[in-house]
């Protein structure tokens, strides 16, 4: 089978190495993957949001099935383009990515059907946003812009000088660009984190390991918003009890949502959520794998992945039976100095052997975040570079293999946490 990854990061080097593991093993592509991933999949120069010659490529190549695991280039439609060319395709459809792709969309979609989350008011209008917070005046709020904002677009206001800055850089100065034109201002929640990555055809929902992701750059969750610095699998915070209880609140009303509202979503549904005093709450929700979260729990997926995107995009995930590894994995990404602000990148990577990976340590994988290969060097070609992931029976044991692995790598300027998990490293 002929399977094109489309993305360019952690995330779809995660999948790729994971598709590799399937049986037969598929031959790769990857567009436009980046130097790790080429050394499993061949990679294809095409930008992600660039439908038309996406869809070309899999014609001219024969595809039979692609993977499109990054949120623009579903919010913009490209399962249904692919679909529509006759090429299989795992993702939700436009209309169904519109669960990430607008914020006011998700939360009057968790008002209407009753899908607890924290409270909220939309606005179109900076003036309005403002007399609104200061009738409401408890702090801290929190203003979310409504579009796609690579994982940035979120302003926890701590008063109302900061709440109003807040909205004009977000509306007035379009700091996230038109993601701003509409702003949800949204009640404050507090308690543990927990990110839940879920199969779903549609009508089945096959949640995935829990995870736990580090969003701060620095250490003692210090520092600005990232795009994730590391994460760690399963969640401890996340019981059984939660989980039967999330099912029954959270992740099946919401598929019956979306069905409800003739937007089925087929793909990997992933639950942003906060376990509050007052029960769980979904704080977000994205329409893809999460980035690092996919590094971590596919690490401890058993199941073929290729056997389990096909059974989601034909409507049989009822049959699957998914099998996870007992244990725990970890996550640590490996950023460029300066990340998630300016950086500079060309930097040489050393440690790593020719498939990009560490030479001796059994159970940990470098999946390739931001790197290109050039003349037989891997060098830095982004913001997060590398996520050094391992297995291991127990938490504490993946998380110092994990940084066992990032103390063989370096490059200049090198910045990753060292508490991934809650634990100094």
């Amino acid at each position: 089978m002929k399977v094109l990854v489309v993305g360019s990061g952690g995330r779809e080097h995660a999948i790729i190495h994971k598709l590799a593991q399937s049986n037969p093993a598929p031959q790769l592509f990857c567009a436009p993957g980046n130097g790790g991933i080429g050394a499993q999949a061949q990679c294809v120069p095409i930008k992600v949001t660039d439908l038309e010659a996406m869809t070309a490529f899999a014609l001219e190549q024969s595809i039979d099935f692609v993977v499109v695991a990054p949120d623009d280039p579903l919010a913009l439609g490209m399962v249904d383009a692919l679909e529509k060319a006759g090429i299989p395709a795992f993702g939700p459809t436009a209309l169904a990515a519109q669960i990430e792709a607008s914020k006011v969309f998700s939360k009057n979609l968790m008002r209407k059907y009753s899908i607890p989350t924290a409270d909220f008011a939309v606005f179109d209008q900076p003036e309005q946003a403002g007399d609104y917070i200061r009738s409401q005046n408890s702090f801290p709020t929190v203003i979310k812009a409504d579009g796609l904002a690579l994982g940035k677009g979120v302003i926890i206001a701590q008063n109302l000088e900061e709440a109003l800055e807040g909205i004009k850089s977000i509306m007035e100065d379009k700091v996230f660009g038109e993601s701003g034109s509409r702003v949800v201002v949204e009640e404050f929640i507090t308690g543990p984190e927990v990110s839940v990555l879920a199969f779903t055809d549609g009508k089945t929902v096959l949640p995935m390991i829990s995870s736990m992701d580090h969003k701060r750059a620095l250490d003692g969750d210090k520092g600005l918003n990232t795009g994730g610095m590391g994460v760690i699998a399963p969640n401890p915070h996340y019981t059984p009890d939660i989980a039967a209880q999330c099912m029954e609140t959270i992740f099946l009303p919401t598929i019956r949502a979306m069905a409800a509202e003739g937007r089925p979503f087929k793909g990997c549904l992933y639950f942003g959520l906060m376990l509050t005093p007052k029960g769980s709450r979904v704080i977000e929700y994205n329409c893809r794998f999460g980035d690092p979260e996919a590094q971590a729990v596919l690490s401890l997926l058993e199941t073929d992945l290729l056997d389990i995107l096909m059974a989601v995009r034909e409507e049989r995930l009822a049959d699957m039976e998914i099998k996870w590894k007992p244990g725990a994995s970890a996550c640590v990404i490996m950023a460029s100095g300066g990340y998630p602000g300016r950086y500079q990148t060309g930097c040489a990577i050393e440690g790593l052997n020719t498939a990009g990976q560490l030479e001796s340590q059994a159970d940990t994988t470098v999946y390739h975040a931001g790197t290109r290969l050039e003349n037989g060097q891997y060098l830095t070609a982004g913001g997060r570079v590398l996520g050094v992931t391992a297995t291991a029976p127990s938490l504490p044991a993946a998380l110092e293999k994990a940084y066992a692995g990032v103390e063989c790598i370096h490059f200049a300027d090198a910045h990753f946490r060292r508490d991934i998990g809650g634990h100094s490293h």
